[in-house]
């Protein structure tokens, strides 16, 4: 299962502060859909992300009836990806 699609990044400074990008809602409901079949607990998902040239693998979670993507520091870097920046993303989950 694959989507693309562009949000901002932006930043949360809760207990473990890190960068984001929100999942659309109509992908997000697809991934409610999916999630109880494909998570490893708390709602979080396994996927494969792209920004430009790099990929990681991280976690989908939910947020707030939604659902966001942790972009790690060395990707922003690696890709010039600042906190406001519109991104586009490629995730990918296996079912």
């Amino acid at each position: 299962m694959e989507f693309s699609f562009t949000g901002e990044v932006w930043h949360w400074r809760g207990p473990a502060p890190y960068h984001y990008v929100t999942v659309p809602e109509d992908v997000s409901t697809v991934l409610l859909d999916v999630s109880k079949a494909i998570t490893y607990g708390w709602g979080m998902i396994p996927a494969m992300i792209t920004i430009g040239d790099t990929e990681w693998k991280t976690s989908v979670f939910p947020k707030d009836g939604g659902h966001v993507i942790p972009v790690k520091t060395a990707v922003r870097q690696a890709e010039g990806v600042e906190l406001g920046d519109q991104v586009l993303i490629t995730l990918r989950i296996a079912i």
